[in-house]
């Protein structure tokens, strides 16, 4: 029997920008920062999977102790 593996989801940079509600500008800069992975095979449009946007999230520290 062979098992179904789940392929990961990429998005485009428009779809990213609209998900995290920032720009493409904004997402283009994360990219080029190393904040965002992003991936491009030949002369295609960048893609960028979405387990990996959602890891660029960080944290912010609470303010209570």
């Amino acid at each position: 029997m062979s098992r179904k593996t789940e392929l990961p989801v990429y998005v485009s940079l428009e779809e990213a920008a609209e998900i995290m509600s920032l720009s493409t500008r904004t997402i283009r800069r994360r990219i080029s920062d190393g904040t965002i992975p992003a991936y491009q095979c030949g002369r295609r449009p960048i893609r960028i999977r979405l387990d990996e946007l959602e890891a660029a999230l960080r944290p912010v520290p609470s303010a209570r102790r």
